[in-house]
């Protein structure tokens, strides 16, 4: 399989991972059998492009051709996407300080 295929094969299987679903569940939605969903993630089957349509259509992705002097400026918009909608890393807590402290003179 040639890279193309490889890396269309590889998106397919982190979208469907990404929202959670089983083979078996996106074969339901998508009306593709899960015996060639499997084929299809283990490169085992040339993908056919009704297939390939019906699958990015339950996995919200969008099929498009892009003239080749154009695809880096795709990735990197694709790039910078991908990195600005995942979730921040959670912030430090704040240092918790007490609201008063007690000097050596202030026991009681």
């Amino acid at each position: 399989m040639n890279y193309a295929g490889e890396h269309i094969i590889a998106a397919l299987k982190a979208a469907r991972e990404d929202k959670g679903l089983s083979q078996r569940e996106l074969s339901r939605k998508a009306g593709v059998p899960q015996s060639h969903i499997s084929k299809i993630e283990h490169g085992t089957v040339d993908l056919q492009l009704s297939s390939l349509i019906e699958l990015a259509r339950v996995l919200d992705l969008e099929i498009m051709s892009v003239p080749r002097k154009l695809v880096p400026a795709v990735q990197a918009v694709v790039r910078g996407n991908t990195i600005a909608n995942r979730p921040a890393e959670p912030a430090a807590p704040p240092a918790v300080r007490p609201a008063y402290t007690l000097d050596e003179s202030d026991d009681v």
